[in-house]
């Protein structure tokens, strides 16, 4: 099953902070864990249910949303209205993963919120990671282009190999979990299956459409 991200949206401005939450609700494989207007109330969710992700705000009535983000350890894109260099450097050293500047296109979270899910799902377990997967997952965070960070065939087929690792696995669901995109991983299974490295069975819906459904071989 496809994991869920729980997301904290921390904004003292509740018509901006309603809508942030609702991009959040409308993407795919993720929830709202709360909606909270100070660092105060940020502090006590973060005590009762740690969220995966916040969306932060830097001006809060009772401090600096950017020293929440420090001091939180939990993973964050700060969204304010904030501009200066200072500013957006100060966030980057506390650790922030992504910064967008108010207002944005709704468009403009929603991108960001999927790649931070590809990100985590090339990031999960907790086996070691070799170089390449590091790459390939910052190379997501940041939406670097195809090709940006060069992954080579036995890599790129390595990443799926691991998705796999985890069970029975279509081709649009390895391709998240690894971090290519789905045509790659399409092609890439099917060389593999082809090679005996993978197996595939049909799997029938209600359309009668067939779908291919990959895992590892014995």
């Amino acid at each position: 099953m496809a994991r869920t991200w729980s997301v904290l949206v921390v904004d003292d401005d509740f018509r901006v902070a309603g809508i942030h939450a609702d991009i959040v609700a409308a993407a795919p494989g993720f929830r709202v864990q709360g909606s909270v207007r100070t660092i105060a109330e940020a502090r006590e969710a973060l005590a009762t249910d740690r969220p995966d992700l916040m969306l932060v705000d830097v001006y809060l009535p009772d401090g600096d949303g950017i020293e929440l983000v420090r001091g939180a350890g939990v993973d964050a894109f700060i969204l304010s209205a904030a501009d200066e260099a200072d500013t957006v450097r100060r966030a980057l050293h506390a650790g922030v993963l992504g910064y967008l500047v108010k207002p944005f296109p709704r468009q403009t979270l929603s991108e960001r919120l999927d790649r931070y899910a590809r990100f985590r799902h090339v990031l999960a377990g907790r086996r070691g990671l070799r170089q390449e997967k590091i790459d390939q997952a910052l190379s997501i965070l940041h939406g670097q282009t195809p090709g940006a960070v060069v992954v080579s065939r036995s890599a790129t087929e390595q990443l799926l190999l691991d998705a796999l690792g985890e069970g029975e696995l279509s081709a649009a669901e390895a391709a998240g979990r690894a971090g290519v995109s789905r045509a790659t991983a399409q092609r890439r299974l099917a060389t593999m299956a082809g090679q005996g490295v993978v197996q595939v069975r049909l799997r029938y819906g209600t359309s009668g459409r067939p779908e291919h459904l990959y895992s590892k071989q014995a």
